[in-house]
C-alpha cells in the first residue's frame, strides 16, 4: 500500500513516518507534505491507499479536504489531532477513523488494519458521508476558532462576546479567556447569523445574550456584561435588543 501524511508540522511527519515504516509492513511507500494544497497535489499525482492528514494547521484545516474531493474519494482518510475533543467526539459519532497525537503504536496498527480491510473489500464508497456528517455534527453547537497553532472548536454556549480589533476579532471565552482570531467581526456575524442568542450591539461588538447581566442608562447606554465588562450599544440598536430580549427571554 501507498501513503501519504500531510502535517504542517516536519518533526511529526518524520516521526509518524518511522512509525508506519516499523510497524506497518503493509505500507511500503510513505509520501510528506506540509500543507493541505500541497497534499492534495501529491494525492491526485501518487493515488494513494491511505492519507494521514492532520486537523490542525495554520493555514487551511484538514477538515477542509472535502473542497478538493467533493463527489468522491477513493483513499482512506485517518485524521491525525493533537488536543481537539470535539472533534474527535463527532468523528467518535460517525465512525471516521482518527489518532491522537502523540501516536500510540497499537492504535496505529489498528487504524492500518482497519483501513486495508476497508480497501481490500472495496468499501470506500460511504466514507464521503460519514465525513460530511462528522462535520454537521461539528458544526451543531461548535464554531471552529482559527488561533496561530491550529484551530481550537469551541462550543457556542462557551463565547461571551466578539470585539472587533480592526482585521482581528478578539473573542472572550468563560473562564477570562480571550482568542484572537485572523478574521473580522463580518466573518462571524454572517456565521452565527441564525443563532438568536448572538446580537451585534454595536459595531465593534457582538455578544453572546446568555451573559448580559443589565442594561444601564447611565452616560449613554451599555450593557453589563457577566464578566463586568461594559459594552456599548448604539442608539439605533437599543429597540432592537429590547425587542430580542422580550422574544428570547419573556
Amino acid at each position: 500500500m501507498k501513503a501519504i501524511i500531510i502535517d504542517d508540522e516536519k518533526r511529526a511527519r518524520h516521526l509518524l513516518s518511522n512509525l508506519i515504516t516499523e510497524h506497518c509492513p503493509s505500507i511500503e511507500e510513505i509520501y510528506e507534505a506540509s500543507d493541505l494544497k500541497s497534499g492534495v497535489d501529491l494525492i491526485k499525482t501518487e493515488h494513494p491507499d491511505i492519507v494521514f492528514l492532520d486537523i490542525e494547521m495554520p493555514n487551511q484545516s484538514g477538515l477542509d479536504i472535502l473542497e478538493y474531493f467533493p463527489n468522491q474519494i477513493d483513499f482512506k482518510i485517518i485524521f491525525v489531532t493533537a488536543y481537539n475533543q470535539y472533534a474527535i467526539e463527532a468523528f467518535k459519532l460517525s465512525a471516521v477513523d482518527y489518532l491522537l497525537k502523540p501516536v500510540d503504536i497499537t492504535e496505529l496498527k489498528e487504524a492500518v488494519a482497519k483501513a486495508k480491510e476497508a480497501i481490500e473489500a472495496n468499501n470506500l464508497s460511504g466514507q464521503l458521508n460519514k465525513l460530511r456528517n462528522s462535520l454537521r455534527q461539528l458544526s451543531m453547537d461548535k464554531i471552529a476558532l482559527e488561533i496561530p497553532k491550529g484551530i481550537l472548536f469551541t462550543s457556542h454556549n462557551d463565547i461571551v462576546y466578539f470585539e472587533a480589533d480592526g482585521m482581528y476579532t478578539n473573542v472572550q471565552l468563560v473562564e477570562g479567556k480571550q482568542k484572537t482570531i485572523c478574521k473580522p467581526l463580518k466573518h462571524f456575524v454572517e456565521q452565527l447569523s441564525k443563532n438568536a442568542m448572538f446580537f451585534k450591539c454595536h459595531r465593534s461588538y457582538f455578544i453572546n445574550l446568555k451573559y448580559v447581566e443589565e442594561l444601564v442608562k447611565d452616560d449613554g447606554d451599555y450593557l453589563l456584561m457577566s464578566n463586568q465588562k461594559r459594552i456599548p450599544i448604539s442608539k439605533s440598536k437599543r429597540d432592537q435588543f429590547l425587542e430580542v430580549v422580550k422574544e428570547t427571554f419573556m
